[in-house]
């Protein structure tokens, strides 16, 4: 049925997943890489260089730490997310903080701007952690509940800054534009601090997420 971000989600999946990829393949900074490709795209570059400057990419970061990177151009907004994740002792990653910055034009109200934006990355991410639909031998679903289909808990949310670039263009899209970024900008984080490079949700059939 209907999906938060429709297509977006996954073919964003794939696309900036491959792009932090290709900027491992070359020996390449991930937001260096994603800087030059969006060249001609004053608006997105602008929402990097905010998201990456906010959230201190390039910084060091304490032990068992890393950042993943993502943008997204969607619904006429533009956005940057970087997200911040650390393992424990028993090799359990958890999310500890996520930069997302936006261009949605012109901002007619900043608070529900920024609940959209929250709402949207704890819908994606509980999707990207664990969410799976099951079907028996016989095609029917398995998943008819929540006890087969876990969300998000409190327990589980990160830090979340929601940083909104002012801008003079025409009020574009909120409600979906952050559940783009969130799995790729999530699996990119896991892969700079394990190396493992997650190209299949959710993310725990690979590595456990609390």
């Amino acid at each position: 049925m209907v999906w938060r971000s429709v297509g977006n989600s996954h073919t964003e999946f794939a696309r900036e997943s491959a792009i932090d990829e290709l900027a491992v393949a070359a020996r390449r900074d991930p937001a260096d890489l994603r800087r030059e490709l969006l060249a001609d795209n004053p608006r997105t570059l602008a929402a990097l260089e905010l998201a990456a400057g906010r959230a201190g990419w390039g910084a060091a970061l304490p032990s068992r730490r890393a950042r993943g990177i993502a943008c997204s151009s969607f619904l006429g907004s533009h956005s940057a997310q970087v997200t911040e994740v650390s393992i424990d002792n028993r090799d359990r990653i958890r999310i500890e903080r996520i930069t997302f910055a936006l261009d949605c034009g012109i901002t007619v109200n900043p608070d529900l701007v920024r609940a959209q934006v929250e709402g949207g990355l704890v819908f994606a991410l509980g999707a990207a952690a664990w969410g799976e639909i099951v079907l028996d031998e016989g095609g029917r679903i398995k998943t008819q509940n929540f006890d087969r289909y876990p969300v998000m808990r409190m327990q589980s949310v990160p830090q979340i800054d929601v940083l909104l670039i002012p801008s003079d263009e025409p009020p574009t899209g909120v409600g979906e534009v952050s559940v783009p970024t969130a799995a790729p900008a999530l699996t990119n984080a896991i892969f700079a601090l394990t190396g493992t490079r997650i190209r299949r949700l959710p993310v725990t059939k690979t590595i456990k997420i609390v």
